[in-house]
């Protein structure tokens, strides 16, 4: 489900028309990167300061690979962040050209929607009142998830008629939800700290019709498994900047056999 892709600009406006083309917002969900609050599951094998490095390292890919993504599909890339006042610490670890988005979730939700869904529900409903056809939230977690799968996403969500675009996590999570409305429901009575994310996610779609057009799966690092995954793992996004930080930790400590 493809569509002829254009270099994106700043402001993209249709031929003869002089209205801008629609464009898809792509948001990671970001914290910035700081000791004792980063990545914390990674702590063992990880210090917290080497946590909060590979975080930052994590940023930057992801928030990279969503600019080349840009090249090549109508993507707007964001970093949804919280919580306030955290900017400044946050910034040099994005790609330039990447906006920030407060989604500390503060804004009033429905009933049931609680907890990081507060957070994701008011990303996707604060990008869309920007103007952007549709919104995707992305996971911070998987640096080395494929670029194409951005601009996949992208194509789909912004074909005619509504639908929402799901990629799975292998843990049962979710690495992206794109809309191009944004369906609260998709948000309520959801345990996001455990591995019934995406399926209940399929689940509130089926309730209220919505067609979800689900990407690969791919996997999160967010676990001493993972970790140990992502250090032998070479596919995917080079990842340049996990790739160094991972190979300055290891001439520290070595990590490997500490991940098993």
């Amino acid at each position: 489900m493809t569509r002829g892709r254009q270099t994106v600009l700043p402001v993209r406006v249709g031929l003869m028309t002089g209205v801008p083309a629609p464009t898809c917002a792509i948001a990671v969900m970001a914290k910035a990167p700081q000791s004792g609050r980063s990545k914390t599951r990674l702590c063992p094998p990880l210090t917290p300061d080497q946590a909060a490095c590979l975080s930052a390292a994590f940023l930057r890919d992801t928030t990279e690979s969503m600019r080349a993504a840009a090249r090549s599909a109508p993507i707007a890339a964001y970093a949804a962040y919280a919580p306030a006042g955290t900017e400044a610490f946050l910034t040099p670890h994005l790609a330039p050209g990447t906006a920030l988005l407060l989604a500390d979730g503060d804004a009033p939700a429905p009933a049931g929607v609680e907890g990081f869904g507060r957070c994701l529900l008011q990303a996707v409903a604060d990008l869309l009142a920007r103007g952007h056809a549709a919104a995707c939230v992305l996971s911070s977690d998987t640096p080395t998830l494929p670029t194409r799968f951005l601009t996949t996403a992208a194509d789909i969500l912004l074909a005619p008629s509504d639908r929402g675009v799901l990629g799975a996590c292998e843990d049962g999570g979710y690495y992206l939800l794109g809309l191009k409305r944004a369906h609260a429901r998709l948000f309520a009575d959801i345990a996001w700290s455990g591995d019934t994310v995406a399926e209940a996610t399929r689940a509130r779609a089926r309730e209220i019709g919505l067609e979800l057009v689900e990407l690969d799966s791919w996997y999160d690092v967010d676990d001493a498994a993972s970790l140990a995954r992502l250090i032998a793992d070479q596919g995917g996004y080079p990842a340049p900047e996990t790739r160094s930080a991972l190979s300055r930790l290891e001439a520290a400590t070595p990590l490997a056999g500490n991940c098993a």
